[in-house]
């Protein structure tokens, strides 16, 4: 038998598949959908030879999103709780944000708590946006409805709570997990390599095919005047999810002091309080997990997040913060510091 032309033939299909792939590669292109959600914008790069999700797509996602758990929309799911109606049967997606703050609740020894949406609108921070100044005696007695404890998910996907003025509000976690709620969607599609982001929280997945890069993100300097856009540090990201927490823009500055700091509601003592914890960016794997984490650690001393930090090798953590002069200062974990571009 004269193996020759069988060579011959494999060399063809070899160069032909390979002719094939390049061809393909080469016609690869960006795709881009930009579009307003809660309150704020989005924005989907991704990288596909046609294009497969279109805006229209997204819209219905995330207004199913907001129908569980928008606090902002009177017939959404969570906002019915918050009315009082125990007969609520929750959706998945109430049910996948209702563990993952317990567990950052449990964590975080209840420094992140979703129950105190209470205190948000006394203060008025919530829905009403009535901003306010609230008494103590006020907060004494709104501090019993805050507690995660004190809320449950049943067996039967209804919500029991302890007092019926227990209200939740998601919005310090929500966002990054409708972020993951996205980007789930695009891999059920078949992409592989796209960057999304809604209100500033993001998860970028395989990489910039492209550019022959990771993806490229900027951390905002938090105490860039309203009108720049100035940059602490870009950091090159693949398969994680990023969040950052901080008060951009609304640092106060002492005008007798010069100290700088924003204020938080602490869930623990219904209070206003004050850090130099200026913003917290967190990388995960899953961006819901680093939103609430960001949260979170604008409420601990900067020794504190050090100790979650090293406990929890699975973040990647910058906080910028004020020191002792006022001037701005980095604490980087040693895996953040490797995603840093030069």
């Amino acid at each position: 038998m004269d193996i020759k032309p069988f060579y011959s033939y494999l060399l063809f299909l070899f160069v032909l598949i390979s002719c094939q792939d390049k061809k393909e590669e080469a016609t690869k292109d960006f795709f881009i959908i930009q579009g307003e959600a809660q309150g704020s914008t989005y924005s989907i790069k991704y990288i596909e030879t046609e294009e497969i999700v279109v805006k229209s797509q997204i819209d219905s996602l995330l207004t199913a999103f907001d129908l569980s758990l928008s606090t902002y929309r009177p017939d959404s799911k969570i906002a019915k709780l918050n009315a009082g109606d125990s007969t609520i049967v929750v959706d998945n997606l109430f049910v996948e944000t209702f563990r993952a703050s317990n567990q950052i609740y449990q964590e975080t020894e209840g420094l992140f708590d979703p129950t105190v949406g209470v205190l948000i609108n006394a203060y008025g921070f919530g829905p009403s946006k009535k901003h306010q100044n609230v008494s103590q005696k006020e907060v004494d007695s709104l501090l019993q409805y805050v507690g995660f404890s004190k809320v449950k998910l049943q067996s039967n996907l209804t919500i029991s709570k302890m007092y019926p003025q227990i209200y939740f509000d998601f919005n310090a976690i929500a966002q990054g997990y409708s972020v993951d709620i996205v980007i789930d969607f695009l891999k059920a599609k078949g992409i592989k390599n796209a960057i999304v982001e809604i209100g500033g929280e993001l998860v970028a997945i395989g990489s910039n095919t492209i550019d022959h890069k990771k993806w490229v993100v900027g951390i905002d300097d938090p105490l860039q005047e309203p009108n720049q856009r100035k940059l602490i540090v870009t950091i090159g990201i693949e398969n994680l999810g990023m969040a950052t927490s901080g008060n951009y823009r609304k640092v106060i500055t002492d005008s007798i002091t010069g100290e700088k700091f924003v204020h938080i509601i602490n869930p623990k003592t219904g209070k206003r309080e004050k850090n130099n914890i200026l913003s917290a960016t967190v990388l995960a794997p899953k961006c819901i997990m680093a939103d609430g984490y960001a949260t979170a650690f604008m409420l601990m001393p900067l020794e504190d997040v050090q100790i979650f930090a090293a406990k929890h090798p699975d973040l990647y953590i910058m906080i910028l913060y004020a020191d002792d002069k006022n001037q701005l200062q980095q604490f980087t974990t040693p895996n953040f510091q490797k995603l840093q571009l030069k």
